[in-house]
């Protein structure tokens, strides 16, 4: 059994989705971490989750002294520019931000946000206790400060590093979505059930999880965001899904049922 690091930065996580939640309760033991959450509810969400209460909290001051912050609030650039843009105004000067977004572009986020020298994107994956990758994009003003402290706080949550253009999708994002998008095609086509094309990928392919049940798991409205902005063909089932309010696993019904 290998030791656990020890953080190399005071962490601050921003949001309280599954991605947010997850990060914070895994940097937890390894160091000073604080989580920030929009509301009291979805504050108590968290906590119940991370099970440390004073790891959670729903003021932004209280992240003034973190050194890191990681951004992972909803796909929307504008929402991302407002929250990141305060914490710019609130951070110390020598405090980096981050964000875990793969489908927008890192250097617009870091020129808006005021902070572009001390910026990288930090794209982790769900779940990230068992997902060992972390792609790193850095915009074009990154400092050479800013690129070895994103690896050395990666290198202190155990993940392994790949740096990788700053371009919608990065690289995991950019090869496996049109996959996805071409299962959805084939189960329309051919009159296969969910079961039968998931079946065929993980024992035909070794895929630990079929491409149906994974669109279940990212969620079908954050998926069509990424097949936008990779510019990927949306199956218009998946867009029918959406509307129906069947986004997978946190709606309770997607491909599968999870109610």
């Amino acid at each position: 059994m290998t030791e656990t690091q020890t953080l190399t930065e005071e962490l601050g996580v921003i949001g309280s989705g599954a991605i947010a939640v997850r990060l914070a309760r895994f940097a937890d033991p390894r160091g000073n971490v604080t989580l920030w959450a929009r509301s009291e509810k979805s504050a108590d969400k968290a906590r119940a989750k991370i099970d440390a209460h004073d790891v959670v909290t729903t003021e932004l001051g209280d992240l003034s002294d973190r050194s890191f912050v990681v951004e992972a609030i909803v796909e929307d650039h504008d929402s991302k520019v407002e929250i990141l843009s305060a914490l710019n105004d609130l951070l110390p000067e020598n405090a980096i931000l981050a964000s875990t977004t793969s489908s927008l572009s890192i250097d617009k986020l870091a020129e808006e946000c005021g902070r572009p020298d001390r910026f990288v994107g930090l794209h982790v994956f769900n779940p990230v206790d068992k997902m060992e990758l972390v792609e790193l994009a850095f915009p074009v003003a990154a400092s050479e400060e800013t690129k070895e402290r994103a690896r050395a706080l990666c290198a202190s949550l155990d993940k392994t590093v790949v740096e990788v253009p700053d371009i919608p999708g990065f690289v995991v994002n950019r090869l496996l979505f049109p996959y996805l998008f071409a299962a959805v095609g084939l189960l329309d086509e051919q009159g296969l059930t969910p079961e039968d094309i998931d079946t065929c990928m993980k024992l035909g392919a070794g895929h630990p999880m079929g491409p149906l049940a994974l669109l279940d798991f990212v969620g079908v409205d954050v998926s069509i965001a990424i097949g936008e902005s990779i510019g990927a063909i949306i199956p218009p089932r998946l867009q029918a899904m959406k509307d129906e309010g069947k986004l997978g696993r946190k709606s309770g019904a997607g491909f599968f049922d999870y109610s």
